[in-house]
């Protein structure tokens, strides 16, 4: 999968051929190397093709409110700027009040820094994100255009030794209404810019690309199938593909069969392979293995992997043949300070915090970057990852054929990126579905793609999130191909906020026998319920802390007496901003004296800070407990 560090000594010929120089960009004189292992630091995301280097370096930036910047040619990289690291999101502590809501509507900013290459040739220059609209330019020439944050892309472009070529990138972020008509809905606030990492690679005369895994257990070995895109930079020609699995001193290598492939085309390669005791990846025990692929002195690719087999068999989740119940919390990637352009450190924090209350789970309603995904990987963290459009609930944005057809893509892409990943256990196909799904669109959307991704991936059940407070009372075409139900659940908070805890626990009893006699025979889980809590209530009322750890306890313990459960997801690990005219929602018309921040969502087990919130503790006891039940 990305590069081939396994077989050593044949990937090292490789990885010599390339050094990338990328200058510090605060002067023409100086320049920072950024090299691969082994001659230096590599990329900081592991998996990939061979001959990267990571462009998150220093990099000018600067703020454009005016739009002027193509007019006075700030493609040609001259403005000046702030010198900042990629990836890198502007005004990030701005999130509330008349600057939140300034900083939400949205900018144009410009990025530049400078690359020597040692030698001439093709590079694809990768960006993991750039929100919302990106035009990429090399010497002043575009180069490229993308739309929409989270769904990483390439430029392919020819570069001279010694030329110190600019890199300029123009990020237009304005308009979170028009992106929402769009159907590019967010739930969170609308960070712009370079948002995730950028890299540079050098095209070889063929490339590894999109690898795919499988694992089915058969007895006490697992069959492994494989699949990559091999493509083909030079004359037709038959290639094949090389690859070892590899962990500790153990070694499996295989071969994926020769395939013609015409010039600039591309072929998918496929093979099986046995595993005898294959050390089988679990949230118990996340083993990884190496894989390393290659087409011999041309291309590598590398990536660690878990071979783990997760099914949907009725109304129960197995995981490796056995029954598993999900324990966690939602998670968006949002740090204060930085937005959602983080960290290597920022990801192994939220790690840790998952870890702190004993999660084995944790649910995304957007694709996550790469880096923080491997870190769950090793972790044995799974996810409900939620792909294609992210909606408010009971919403369909994405209407009409060019809408449905980039939510198509959106889904495929995000497939393709990140299916090796042992740690995602389904893809969740739309957030919050009311009844019978959204007549506009939404239904022929889900049902197609949940029959295309039990095609092209069976390893993974397909999901869909339900309104909880507005279920389906029959089942329908919407979820005739799935498999998984995440129900959202806010008795308690939104709905009977001030009911006794009897009440509260006999509304919950009642509401999921409903949903379980409407989806007898697929997998049910809590994948949302929670409520706000902060330092500004009284805490046994309302948005206080002992209010949240009790709701919050009340609820994981109804859950956990409920058969045939897969399990619940606390709403959310940690608090997030929002459009800052958020003000708490209906809760107000509950709670109408209750005192919130606007502009944040507070149902994070951490506060914004990073401080641990009472319920930290209550959940953490409470997921102990299920483990110990569950024996795992």
């Amino acid at each position: 999968m990305r590069a081939v560090i396994g077989g050593v000594c044949a990937l090292l010929a490789v990885l010599a051929g390339v050094l990338v120089m990328v200058s510090s960009a605060e002067s023409e004189a100086t320049t920072t190397p950024v090299v691969l292992a082994p001659h230096g630091a590599p990329p900081t995301i592991y998996a990939g093709p061979g001959d990267r280097a990571q462009l998150d370096g220093r990099w000018r930036f600067r703020r454009d409110r005016q739009d002027v910047g193509l007019d006075k040619g700030f493609q040609a990289g001259t403005f000046d700027g702030e010198l900042v690291r990629v990836p890198y999101v502007p005004d990030a502590t701005k999130i509330s009040g008349r600057r939140g809501i300034a900083v939400f509507r949205g900018t144009v900013a410009w990025y530049r820094t400078k690359i020597d290459v040692p030698v001439d040739g093709t590079y694809a220059i990768r960006f993991e994100s750039v929100n919302h609209k990106a035009q990429v330019f090399i010497d002043g020439k575009r180069v490229a255009k993308h739309t929409g944050e989270y769904l990483p892309f390439e430029v392919k472009t020819f570069l001279k030794a010694g030329a110190r070529h600019k890199l300029v990138v123009r990020a237009d972020y304005r308009g979170p209404t028009a992106m929402k008509r769009d159907g590019w809905h967010r739930l969170w606030f609308n960070f712009g810019g370079i948002n995730r990492g950028v890299s540079i690679r050098r095209i070889g005369p063929s490339e590894l690309l999109y690898p795919t895994l499988r694992t089915r257990l058969q007895g006490g070995s697992a069959l492994v199938d494989m699949a990559v895109h091999v493509h083909n930079n030079g004359a037709p020609r038959p290639l094949a593909v090389k690859g070892t699995l590899s962990r500790g001193d153990r070694k499996v290598e295989f071969e994926f069969p020769a395939e013609p492939v015409a010039k600039e085309g591309t072929e998918v390669l496929q093979t099986s392979v046995r595993v005898d005791d294959p050390d089988l990846w679990s949230p118990a025990s996340p083993r990884l293995w190496e894989l390393a692929l290659e087409v011999p002195g041309e291309a590598t690719y590398r990536a660690r992997v878990g071979l783990r087999e997760v099914r949907a068999e009725g109304s129960r989740l197995l995981l490796n043949g056995a029954p598993l119940r999900l324990r966690g919390a939602s998670i968006h990637e949002d740090v204060f300070g930085r937005g959602d352009g983080l960290q290597p450190a920022d990801q192994d924090r939220i790690v840790e915090q998952l870890k702190t209350i004993g999660a084995n789970a944790t649910r995304s309603q957007h694709p996550l970057d790469p880096g923080l995904l491997e870190r769950l990987d090793a972790a044995g963290i799974m996810i409900w990852q939620g792909i294609g459009p992210t909606d408010a609930p009971g919403a369909w944005t994405s209407r009409g054929a060019r809408r449905i057809r980039i939510a198509k893509d959106r889904v495929r892409r995000t497939f393709r990126q990140t299916q090796l990943h042992p740690s995602i256990i389904t893809w969740n196909l739309a957030n919050e579905v009311a009844g019978g799904g959204h007549p506009k669109g939404q239904i022929p959307y889900v049902d197609s793609m949940a029959q295309e991704l039990h095609e092209i991936d069976p390893s993974r059940p397909v999901a869909l999130d339900i309104w909880g407070a507005h279920p389906p009372r029959r089942n329908s075409r919407i979820y005739n191909n799935i498999d998984m139900i995440g129900w959202t659940n806010y008795i308690g908070w939104y709905e009977a906020t001030h009911a006794p805890q009897s009440e509260l626990r006999k509304m919950i009893r009642t509401r999921l026998a409903k949903l379980r006699a409407v989806f007898p025979d697929k997998v049910i889980a809590v994948t949302e319920f929670g409520a706000e809590a902060n330092g500004r209530n009284a805490t046994t009322r309302p948005g206080g802390y002992a209010f949240q750890s009790h709701l919050l306890d009340l609820h994981l313990a109804t859950y956990g007496s409920i058969p045939n459960l897969a399990g619940a997801l606390v709403w959310n690990l940690r608090d997030f901003a929002v459009a800052p005219t958020f003000y708490g929602g209906s809760i107000k018309t509950q709670v109408p004296d209750i005192k919130l921040v606007r502009g944040l969502n507070q149902k994070g087990l951490f506060d914004v800070r990073n401080d641990a919130k009472p319920s930290v503790e209550v959940v953490g006891g409470r997921f102990a407990a299920q483990a110990a039940a569950d024996g795992r």
